[in-house]
């Protein structure tokens, strides 16, 4: 496990790198689990286990987490600091803290990644976050204690619920206008929604009321309900959006929700006071943060049974899986010397050195290939804990003087965590 602190990556001027012709790495799917303890544990989801955990020393209460769309950002909001968490997430480093409102809770990306849209529950108002700029554009006031958000499918609009006693509304707010256009009265509490898949539908989460009501995006009317269990908390759709998966907090369980019929199949049993739950891509499983275990568990679609348990931080809430690319990589090659021999040529000192191009961070462990300009082998080497992979060459006459004295490639091909990058290097006669 790795532990990386919050601090705001820096800024690395990048050389010409050429990718190199071979097919790209895959990247993976992570998890991102917010701890009301401090820190985002950070879910291999092939591996099932924690693969490192992102420390926020600048917000050691993080709530929610949501991953924008095309899975290279992530935001965390802290209640204590009242402040939205940046995260890089191929690299897994933090590039800013955006102050938003008092107590943030809940946090959408808008279609496009254009912007982030966080609830603030102490203050009745949503921030609206630039994320070229990282900085907050406008303040919405929506009502008392906003809890769950999301942008609808087009992103003309913006749905918020309050957790409320007695009888709760969701307020629709135009993203044009950046106000409030109507309410939409659902059940008491409202906290958490989420968006069908088509973009029709707004499923929100009725804490109070112990049900789940379908909102028609068009309509912005109710078009049914369904009963779950005791005090529900977080919403999951599947991704062919004929499920919902609904958290219970106070019957340590999930509830499994047919959206055509509005009703409860089943329930699955999982940790103490399950908070939120979330999806991966491919709709296979399901993973639930347990407040009061701190643990995930990982539950199986098809069978709708607990297959694992993970221990992440203290008291997890917020949950997000995404696909998540591998990191932009870059080489930095050295300068070889050619020496001559009887049969052939010897060429000391080809070297590489491999880094991220977000970071600067060297990428140890990894193979670099050496050929000459016109693709003949040299040798190969392993990156080191500096990220250099240094090794020397025979080379037979056959290749030529003149071909040596072009140059030299060196190429890391890529895997699931770091993107492939090559780089010409220098060679002179000893």
């Amino acid at each position: 496990m790795r532990l990386r602190p919050l601090v705001m990556a820096a800024a690395i001027t990048t050389a010409l790198v050429v990718t190199p012709a071979s097919a790209a790495p895959a990247g993976r799917v992570l998890g991102y689990v917010a701890n009301n303890g401090g820190g985002v544990s950070v879910l291999d989801i092939a591996t099932g286990a924690v693969s490192e955990t992102i420390a926020d020393s600048g917000g050691n209460s993080p709530y929610m987490a949501a991953v924008a769309f095309d899975g290279t950002r992530g935001y965390v909001t802290n209640t204590v600091q009242n402040t939205l968490t940046v995260i890089d997430t191929p690299t897994n480093t933090v590039d800013s803290s955006v102050p938003v409102g008092n107590h943030p809770a809940g946090v959408a990306v808008a279609p496009g990644g254009g912007f982030v849209y966080v609830t603030n529950y102490g203050d009745g108002t949503v921030s609206v976050v630039d994320t070229a700029t990282l900085t907050v554009t406008a303040t919405i006031t929506v009502g008392q204690n906003p809890d769950g958000v999301v942008v609808t499918r087009d992103g003309k609009a913006v749905y918020v619920t309050h957790d409320v006693p007695g009888a709760s509304a969701v307020s629709v707010i135009d993203t044009t206008t950046n106000a409030v256009a109507t309410t939409i009265p659902v059940g008491r509490a409202s906290t958490a929604i989420a968006a069908s898949p088509d973009g029709t539908r707004m499923y929100v989460v009725n804490k109070g009321s112990d049900t789940v009501s379908a909102i028609d995006v068009a309509t912005r009317t109710v078009l049914g309900t369904a009963s779950v269990g005791f005090t529900p908390h977080g919403i999951a759709l599947a991704p062919n959006g004929t499920r919902a998966y609904v958290t219970n907090s106070e019957f340590d369980s999930v509830s499994v929700v047919d959206l055509t019929s509005m009703t409860e199949l089943r329930k699955v049993f999982v940790g103490d006071r399950p908070i939120s739950v979330a999806i991966t891509p491919d709709g296979a499983g399901l993973y639930v943060t347990n407040y009061g275990s701190g643990t995930v568990s990982v539950i199986d679609t098809a069978t709708d049974t607990v297959t694992g348990t993970i221990a992440v931080g203290e008291h997890p809430v917020g949950i997000a899986v995404s696909f998540v690319p591998p990191a932009p990589s870059k080489l930095a090659a050295g300068h070889a010397q050619l020496q001559l021999r009887l049969l052939g040529f010897t060429l000391r000192g080809l070297d590489a050195t491999l880094t991220e191009k977000h970071t600067g961070a060297p990428v140890a462990g990894r193979k670099v290939v050496f050929q000459t300009v016109k693709g003949t082998p040299l040798c190969t080497a392993t990156t080191n804990t500096s990220g250099k992979a240094a090794c020397d060459a025979q080379v037979p006459l056959l290749v030529g003087l003149a071909t040596l004295l072009q140059g030299f490639t060196a190429s890391f091909a890529g895997d699931d965590e770091h993107g492939g990058a090559a780089k010409r290097g220098y060679i002179t006669l000893l």
